[in-house]
């Protein structure tokens, strides 16, 4: 019998640890084994007790949870959701603690046992994935940014390049977009799942990291060359024909993997739009979004990318795309940026 995944619980109210507790416990695969109210207690605990997974608030009075992910990501790497309502209001700590290692996130909602209660379900996913994470590629980035044109010929194989990731994607997508030239001759879309209210800082580190122009995705906007655009969270987007011009729009079908912004949504648009002139990656992420939309793109004549297991963080979303046998090739998170520029060509 397979022993259930064990979690450390960190938050300075004590409601708040009953009732996370008692949300993961009624998992019986998930047993929360610590219970503690600050991020000094929650690395104390971390290195004596060895969770598979800890879920913490990031606003613990002096030791916060910045501090403990800081400590136990050097200490004792372990998979950390941050379970916060500070991300309502200030993204800018969320942000410091993915890039130091945390895992993942999810938005607290305000103090309420309600609502809370609805946030169970993706709380128990988020620990199952977390459980089977690939520890060693949390927090790591050390790509370089290329700023060096790229010399591209005058009749391009391909005119798109759209890419989609969920958990370990917003590290994923940075190395890939910092390897792209400034004079990428073919705009980029992303789809990556994360709240709405976290995509602009998303976009806005994104462009301040390479010399691309990076921005939230916005209705009616014309693609263009050298240009990055996000998917926003409050819709599914997609790409349309409007006269001559390929332009931004959403579309209002729902899609059973996940929404706004669903990958498939997108992928699938860029399949009937650029068809065999178009280029699909599929990065880490749990499930399987991207797999419907990367099949259209295969089976419109385009090239299809997919991260490879070993430098996945979850090896979810990549997996189902490469079993639904559609994926052209597999390569490295820290060689896709270089070989999309090569196959451009």
């Amino acid at each position: 019998m397979r022993r259930a995944i064990r979690v450390l619980v960190a938050d300075d109210s004590s409601v708040m640890r009953l009732l996370i507790s008692d949300i993961l416990n009624q998992d019986k695969n998930i047993k929360v084994i610590s219970k503690v109210n600050n991020g000094k207690e929650a690395i104390e605990s971390t290195l004596e007790n060895q969770p598979d997974v800890v879920v913490m608030d990031m606003n613990m009075g002096q030791y916060d949870g910045l501090y403990a992910v800081e400590n136990i990501m050097r200490q004792k790497p372990t998979p950390i959701i941050l379970l916060s309502s500070v991300g309502n209001t200030d993204l800018t700590p969320i942000m410091k603690a993915m890039k130091l290692g945390a895992f993942d996130y999810l938005n607290k909602p305000i103090r309420s046992k309600v609502r809370i209660m609805d946030i169970g379900q993706d709380l128990i996913k988020k620990v199952k994935v977390a459980a089977n994470a690939n520890l060693e590629l949390l927090g790591q980035n050390g790509v370089k940014t290329i700023v060096a044109p790229h010399t591209f010929s005058n009749e391009l194989d391909y005119e798109i390049i759209v890419i989609g990731s969920s958990t370990g994607g917003p590290t994923a997508v940075e190395t890939i977009i910092k390897q792209l030239p400034e004079n990428l001759a073919v705009p980029v879309l992303v789809a990556q799942h994360m709240p709405d209210n976290f995509i602009p800082s998303f976009a806005s580190r994104l462009n301040r990291l390479t010399p691309l122009n990076v921005e939230v995705g916005k209705l009616g906007t014309k693609l263009q060359p050298r240009h990055v655009y996000v998917a926003p969270g409050k819709m599914n987007m997609i790409v349309k024909r409007r006269g001559k011009d390929v332009v931004i729009g959403s579309t209002k079908r729902k899609f059973k993997e996940f929404n706004h912004p669903s990958v498939n949504a997108l992928m699938s648009s860029v399949a009937k739009v650029y068809g065999m002139k178009s280029i699909g990656v599929i990065l880490t992420g749990m499930g399987r979004d991207g797999t419907d939309g990367i099949t259209e793109i295969k089976q419109t004549g385009g090239f299809t990318v997919a991260q490879s297991q070993e430098t996945s963080v979850v090896f979810g979303m990549p997996k189902e795309a490469i079993n639904s046998g559609n994926i052209d090739r597999v390569v490295a998170l820290n060689e896709i940026g270089v070989f999309l520029v090569s196959s451009l060509n």
